[in-house]
This record gives structure tokens, C-alpha cells and sequence, in this order.
């Protein structure tokens, strides 16, 4: 079966609900105490459009404690999954288009959360409906489960675990083709210091561990305008200055990424910690400055890399310092055969009086990418791109995909297309997308006969 034409006739209601859903600000925002919308009414109704929409269809939905819900269509003891997620990281500033309008232009859509992970949601819930309208057989349900706390905490999925069943195989849609077997460890870290500072007023940047932070802004006592100026012109950076009675507020400018690739990115603080370690003695500034100013710790002489998950790589992701102390969080992406505990001794001894706290720590997530499972998902891929020389890989970022032991990251980036996660102006390619659905369909309905025995 040729899913590739059979979607054709579903562009137009896929662009609209996918539109409609980019439209809802899903930016995290805690409300504990609000247990109808405990990560903000944006992510409330963004799970309600997408169970609706799902219902709509005719699949069985379920919504988990109003942080996580499913869509699900066949019959079997056994569960494929599909895991995605709702939330968003903070769009930024200097969009060239509103962040939440899902703007369309030529065969561009436009929006945070375009591609990570709305877009590859609706390309796998449309996928789903392929099967059902052909009345595809399949001996297992396929259940599409989705998060909304993926860029922060996970406790969507971890609800999502505690109180439903665990999928036998599957994947997540939140990532690049043709397949990611394996992610890297993800470790958070924050540095902490009480010195009294009698130069630096203020120091903020940052409010995610897993992005470059794109701004930082710091207040000095005294006049440092020209010289900060000065020294953002030489270095190629971008800030600003502006003397403000006898303080001098200062703004740095960069670039977000995403934290699985730091060099992706223009880190606002790191280049506003450079400056800010001529002007004060204050410890943890200095130690920043002048040991992570690199995102592999070469400087430190502390780099790592294996042949199969390439580098050790440090985010310095967030920083908030006042004149009673302050702490900065570094987000670390770490191979399989690292030494963690050897590494945390050593970074401790190199950061003196800079005390080193781990804050997080999830473990690298690996299967075999000679197992028929992986083999099943590539096929599928193939089927819809004749591509069979791009390799599969291993990857920093961490998706849904480690949370269960059988699942891996599969698309639905294409190979060669600019990757634009956690970046301003962040995208989707209309064709790109319409070819992931019909690459979800076959997949899915490949797993969903696929034997037990054959699945590793």
C-alpha cells in the first residue's frame, strides 16, 4: 500500500489542525495548586484539542490527571506506542512571524513547537487514521501517548507510567531520520557559591537547562558602559550598556539552540561571564569564565568521546547571582562508556571554592540497531525516501524514546534539512511533513503484526 498517496487527500485538514494546535501557547507554567491546569492553561487546552481531535476520529482517548492522555485505535495484548509531546520551550525574541500564529508560506509552517514535537504529533495521529479509514489489520493496539512536560521535568510521562501500561515497542516522532538508537546521558549540574560581591549587583540569564541561553543581563556598580561596549566590539559580540545612576546595566546577546549541541548556539552568558570576570573576583564567575568557555571542557582537560556517541558536551544554561552569591546550572550530554563519578570528583577539585551539586541525572538510552525492530522502522523510512546510505545514529538530545526499554527516536527531520529545535523562527517543511506521515503509517502497521519473538 502506497501511504504516500493516500495522505495526499488529507493535507488540507492535517495543515488545519496542526495549525490550530500551534496556535495554543504550551509554554510550561507551574500552578500546583491549580489541579485542573497544573502546567498552565495553554497545555490544559492543548491536551483536551488533541484527545478531542482524536475522539473525533473514532479512538478510544484517555486523559491522565490532566498531564498526559492517549489516543489509541486496534485490539491485542500487546501496545506499540507512539510517544510525543505538547509542550514548548520559551519561543525567544526576533521571530520574523508571531511565534504561536502557525503563519504558512509556501511550503513552510511556522511556529514553536512546529517541530518539536507538534507537527510530528499530528503527522502520527493523521498516520493513525490512514490505518483506520483503509481498514489496515493490525493484532496490537497502536496507542499514541502524549506528554506535556517534556522540556522540563517528564512527570506527564512518569503519571503516564505509574498508572498505565507499558508499550511492548515503539517510537518517538521527536527527532531526525532515519533512526536514533541510542541518546546520550543527560546530566544537570549546578555550581554554587556565597561570596559577597561588592562589584556585581546582579547576574541573569537563562530558564532552562536544555537551551543556550539567547540574553543575559547583569547590573555593575560604577560606570563600565564603554568598556563593555568596547569589549563586545572586539570579540564580535553583541551587547548593550546604559549607566543608570551609579550602576551600569548591561545586556548580552546570542543565540538558542539546543543544549544537545551547545555550538549550535551563541551563548549570551558565557560571553557576559568573560567580561564580568575582569570586573570581579567573585569565584564562580571566574570559574565559568575561564574553564567552560568551551562546550567539550578542553580547557579543562576534561573532554571525552566514544566511536558510537561522539562527545561529552556542557550547556552553560542558567545563572542567577546577586551580591549574597548566586548558583549556575550546566547541562551535560555524556556517552555510554563515560566515567560520571571520576568526572564530578575531578570538576569539584577544579572548581575550588565553587561547590558542585548534581541536580539530575537520566541515564543513556541504547538498543541494537541490528534488531528486526530497528530494522522494521528503517525499511519503512526507505520505502517513502529511497535513502538507504544515511546512517542511523546516536544522538545528545533526549527524547521519550528512554523511557521505555524497546523504543527509539524516528524522525522526523529529514536527512540534510537545517535544524531549527529550540531556535527562533523554528519550522516545518509541508512536504517533509506529509512524507512523515505516510513513513508513521507504515511503521506502525509494520509493528503492529511485527511477532513477538522478532521485536529485538
Amino acid at each position: 500500500m502506497d501511504f504516500l498517496k493516500i495522505v495526499e487527500p488529507y493535507q488540507n485538514a492535517l495543515l488545519h489542525d496542526l495549525q490550530q494546535l500551534c496556535r495554543i501557547d504550551t509554554t510550561l507554567i507551574e500552578q500546583p495548586d491549580n489541579l485542573e491546569a497544573p502546567f498552565g492553561q495553554g497545555l490544559r487546552d492543548a491536551l483536551d484539542y488533541i484527545l478531542r481531535l482524536g475522539k473525533a476520529m473514532g479512538f478510544k482517548t484517555k486523559k491522565i490527571d490532566q498531564v498526559a492522555g492517549y489516543i489509541e485505535y486496534g485490539e491485542g495484548l500487546e501496545i506499540v506506542g507512539v510517544l510525543a509531546h505538547l509542550d514548548v520551550v520559551p519561543a525567544g525574541d526576533g521571530w520574523r512571524v508571531p511565534p504561536f500564529s502557525a503563519t504558512i508560506e509556501g511550503d513552510r509552517l511556522y511556529a514553536r513547537g512546529a517541530m518539536d514535537d507538534k507537527g510530528p504529533l499530528m503527522a502520527s495521529l493523521y498516520a493513525l487514521k490512514l490505518l483506520k479509514d483503509n481498514a489496515i489489520p493490525v493484532s496490537k493496539r497502536i496507542r499514541i501517548i502524549i506528554g506535556t512536560d517534556e522540556e522540563t521535568s517528564w512527570r506527564g510521562i512518569a503519571k503516564y507510567m505509574e498508572k498505565c501500561e507499558i508499550p511492548s515497542v515503539g517510537f518517538s516522532p521527536d527527532a531526525e531520520f532515519p533512526i536514533i538508537y541510542g541518546e546520550k546521558g543527560i546530566l544537570s549540574i549546578d555550581l554554587f557559591s556565597d561570596y559577597k560581591d561588592e562589584t556585581l549587583v546582579s547576574l541573569i540569564s537563562g530558564d532552562r537547562y536544555n537551551v543556550v541561553p539567547e540574553t543575559a543581563t547583569a547590573v555593575l556598580l560604577g560606570n563600565h558602559e564603554e568598556q563593555f561596549l568596547s569589549f563586545s566590539k572586539a570579540n564580535l559580540y553583541h551587547g548593550k550598556a546604559e549607566v543608570k545612576g551609579k550602576e551600569t546595566l548591561l545586556k548580552m546577546f546570542g543565540k538558542s539552540a539546543h543544549a544537545m549541541e551547545p555550538d549550535a548556539g551563541v551563548n549570551a552568558l558565557l560571553h557576559m561571564m568573560q567580561f564580568l570576570a575582569l570586573k570581579t573576583k567573585n569565584p564562580l564567575v571566574n570559574f565559568v569564565a575561564s574553564s567552560l568557555k568551551d562546550s567539550r571542557f578542553r580547557s579543562m582537560n576534561l573532554a571525552f568521546s566514544d566511536p558510537e556517541m561522539k562527545d561529552l558536551t556542557v550547556n552553560v544554561a542558567l545563572a542567577a547571582i546577586n551580591q549574597q552569591g548566586g548558583r549556575v546550572g550546566l547541562n551535560l550530554r555524556y556517552p555510554i562508556h563515560w566515567d560520571k563519578e571520576a568526572f564530578i570528583k575531578r570538576l569539584q577539585e577544579k572548581a575550588g571554592s565553587v561547590k558542585v551539586k548534581v541536580i539530575k541525572d537520566s541515564v543513556p538510552h541504547y538498543v541494537a540497531k541490528d534488531s528486526i525492530f530497528v530494522k522494521t522502522l528503517h525499511e519503512a523510512y526507505i520505502k517513502y525516501t529511497g535513502d538507504r546510505t544515511s546512517p542511523l545514529m546516536t544522538i545528545g538530545g533526549g527524547t521519550y524514546a528512554r523511557a521505555f526499554k524497546n523504543c527509539v527516536a524516528f524522525g522526523m527531520l529529514m536527512p540534510g534539512r537545517e535544524e531549527v529545535v529550540h531556535q527562533v523562527n523554528e519550522y516545518l517543511i509541508i512536504s517533509d511533513l506529509m512524507k512523515a506521515t505516510a513513513i508513521y503509517a507504515e511503521a506502525m502497521s509494520a509493528l503492529a503484526v511485527m511477532p513477538l519473538k522478532a521485536r529485538m
